[in-house]
């Protein structure tokens, strides 16, 4: 006879304030990185020497940097209260992983960007930046999207 054993249900749901508040850092960041991306290819005025730089491209910048120090506080916070917990869990693990490479993956380009980087492999460095940052946003939906699923189907 075969003996099945069901996990324990974990509660891997994040608290309401605080999901709202890492929505808030991830929609500030996807939203002014955006904003840089456009001002900087697609909105570059042109002077009577050439292209200048789109008023927007350094506001939004700043505001990028400022989102992001605040999704780094946001992400810790989650270590013991969902990571951890998921870990344990085995759940929704795909995406976890790919969300924990990506988050890594942009502090270590941003951090490249802002203090390694100098002009000849600045388009390399920030090429990779905003390519993970662009996909990161759709994993960070798709993340929510299973886990969600996951709980009303166990």
């Amino acid at each position: 006879m075969h003996t099945h054993r069901s996990r324990p249900h974990v509660n891997l749901r994040v608290e309401r304030w605080h999901r709202r508040c890492i929505y808030a850092s991830f929609a500030a960041l996807l939203l002014s990185g955006a904003a840089w991306l456009l001002a900087r290819y697609f909105f570059r005025p042109v002077g009577q020497f050439g292209e200048t730089i789109n008023p927007l491209e350094p506001w939004s910048m700043k505001l990028h940097g400022a989102a992001a120090m605040v999704m780094l506080f946001f992400l810790g916070s989650l270590m013991n209260a969902h990571i951890r917990r998921a870990l344990k869990a085995a759940r929704n693990l795909r995406t976890g992983w790919s969300m924990i490479a990506a988050m890594l993956a942009l502090t270590a380009s941003g951090f490249g960007l802002y203090y390694l980087a100098g002009e000849s492999d600045r388009p390399v460095w920030s090429s990779v930046h905003w390519v993970v940052g662009l996909a990161a946003a759709v994993l960070f939906v798709l993340h929510v999207l299973l886990g969600r699923r996951a709980v009303r189907h166990p």
